[in-house]
């Protein structure tokens, strides 16, 4: 692994304490990681040893992911199913990208991250996906460059921070499914779902939908709309 590489993983992955009275810092991490790349033995004596022990323990962690990654882009070249999913991952390393970028993708599992944000590459690279999972991360936003997935069928945005309907996902013509349940989504073009050619089902449960809209998309026929049955908000009664 090359320092570019190496530096782009260390920028992506997230370091939770686990089991430690204190979690290292980025810099003390990344000084332990320098170490380690060029060779060198942390100090671990007094008075740094503390520090020492929390970088180690920084860099175990921060190691563990790494290897978990690597293992998951090689184990994909041969199932075409791309699993990061749980991987500690604040946002796609570019490593992955030019890993995967020669093979065919089919499904890819992103789900259960601390993901904020999803590289323009995306959509370049794996052009090939059917099925896309990105839910339990921290999106609130999808790239316009996902059009490029002209294949993808099922993508999942749950339990995420859209406020907004990704109406990019519409202009994909093979999509059937999308499931957006557990978002910040207030209002959604019901004429646009009911427009697009192939889309069979849509899952806005647990949306603050507003009235008028949560009553339009009750209306939509030839596709399956799934809504979380609406109470009326204290700042909607009027009738007080």
């Amino acid at each position: 692994m090359n320092y570019k590489t190496f530096q782009d993983f260390l920028g992506c992955l997230h370091v939770a304490a686990r089991e430690v009275n204190h979690q290292p810092s980025r810099d003390e991490i990344f000084e332990g990681l320098m170490m380690v790349y060029s060779g060198e033995t942390p100090d671990m004596s007094t008075p740094t040893k503390d520090v020492a022990t929390r970088t180690a323990q920084g860099v175990k962690l921060l190691g563990a992911a790494v290897v978990k990654v690597l293992h998951c882009c090689r184990d994909a070249k041969e199932s075409q199913t791309l699993e990061l999913n749980s991987c500690s991952l604040m946002q796609v390393p570019d490593a992955v990208f030019s890993l995967m970028k020669l093979s065919h993708i089919l499904h890819c599992n992103l789900s259960c991250n601390m993901i904020t944000k999803i590289s323009p590459r995306f959509g370049t690279c794996f052009s090939h996906i059917t099925t896309l999972n990105l839910s339990s991360n921290r999106l609130s936003s999808i790239p316009k460059e996902v059009i490029k997935c002209s294949q993808l069928q099922s993508v999942d945005i749950s339990i995420n921070s859209f406020v907004v309907f990704p109406t990019i996902l519409l202009e994909i013509e093979s999509i059937t499914d999308i499931k957006a349940k557990n978002n910040f989504i207030a209002d959604v073009d019901d004429e646009a779902l009911e427009q697009h050619a192939n889309l069979e089902l849509v899952n806005l449960e647990e949306n603050p939908l507003d009235q008028p809209t949560h009553a339009r998309l009750s209306r939509v026929e030839g596709l399956r709309i799934v809504l979380t049955d609406r109470r009326v908000q204290e700042w909607e009664d009027l009738s007080c």
